[in-house]
């Protein structure tokens, strides 16, 4: 007697062959998210694509950073949870020590591929032995904010703003839970309870960003620091990284991450008992609708 259950069939559109872009330009490599009719909202194709350049760029001894962006006019509006590319059900080669997520039943099937796709792959890129930037413009929303965040620096256009609103689901936070380390207790409590935007100019104060210029000199600004950044010697800067990132993980980052990962998964299931999915009922239109409206847009 078996407790799995056979994969759900079901029909995925991709607008795309190309979801990520890949480009070296004097020893940086530049990941693009490629898929801005949906505002690069990452469903399970990007996410792959995203681990395969990154593992491209560590292979590359020629590349000595690596800058991660987003096309069009938003860095990324978070998990694809409606278009037609979502790819929720499909089977993908898996990186990590995880099982397959698509025959399993329940609960059990978001919690299996969220270990990996979310949580185990934010890990694992935040890892990465090389210095890492995130280039943000426009919208960086929940999910959004996972690919910020493993990033070593957060270069904002003036006009970027962060919003994790996925409280109105019924969930604490997304799953990659960095926020009380990226901002103080109190205002991650008002990041995530109101759910409200947090302008490039707020998020500086906090630390979050590290510069913030006019979008037509984004790319430019960038640029120059990765230069700087590859400019730097390999291993003084892989030490570096690590040595940070041990004092975060010394604050309890990994472990509360946990903690918070069970409790994501268990607003899942709870809002599977009492409405009609796993997102309390809502999906990305209505979503989408009242973060416009909350915004005064």
């Amino acid at each position: 007697m078996t407790d799995l259950v056979e994969p759900k069939a079901t029909e995925i559109v991709y607008e795309t062959e190309e979801p990520i872009l890949y480009a070296v330009e004097d020893g940086v490599a530049w990941i693009t998210m490629n898929r801005p009719g949906f505002n690069n909202a990452q469903n399970g194709q990007m996410t792959y694509a995203l681990d395969d350049a990154f593992q491209r760029a560590v292979n590359d001894d020629d590349v000595r950073c690596i800058v991660l962006a987003g096309q069009g006019k938003h860095f990324s509006a978070g998990h694809d949870i409606g278009t037609p590319g979502r790819d929720l059900h499909r089977d993908f080669d898996r990186r990590l020590m995880f099982g397959r997520h698509v025959n399993r039943p329940a609960a059990e099937l978001l919690y299996t591929r969220e270990q990996e796709q979310y949580l185990g792959m934010c890990r694992r890129w935040r890892e990465a032995p090389k210095p890492t930037v995130a280039m943000v413009q426009g919208a960086c929303i929940a999910g959004g904010l996972m690919l910020a965040w493993v990033c070593d620096l957060i270069i904002a256009s003036d006009d970027a703003f962060f919003q994790d609103p996925v409280v109105r689901m019924g969930i604490p936070g997304v799953e990659y839970f960095a926020h009380a380390f990226e901002l103080p207790p109190r205002i991650a409590k008002e990041f995530l309870l109101l759910g409200e935007r947090m302008t490039a100019q707020r998020a500086e104060q906090f630390g979050m960003v590290n510069r913030i210029v006019p979008r037509d000199k984004l790319r430019e600004e960038t640029a120059a620091v990765a230069a700087k950044l590859a400019a730097q010697p390999r291993l003084g800067a892989w030490l570096t990284k690590q040595a940070v990132n041990h004092v975060e993980e010394l604050r309890g980052k990994r472990t509360a991450m946990e903690a918070v990962f069970h409790m994501h998964h268990f607003a899942h299931a709870q809002n599977d008992l009492t409405s009609d999915n796993s997102l309390g009922g809502l999906d990305a239109k209505s979503m989408a609708s009242a973060n416009k409206k909350q915004a005064g847009e």
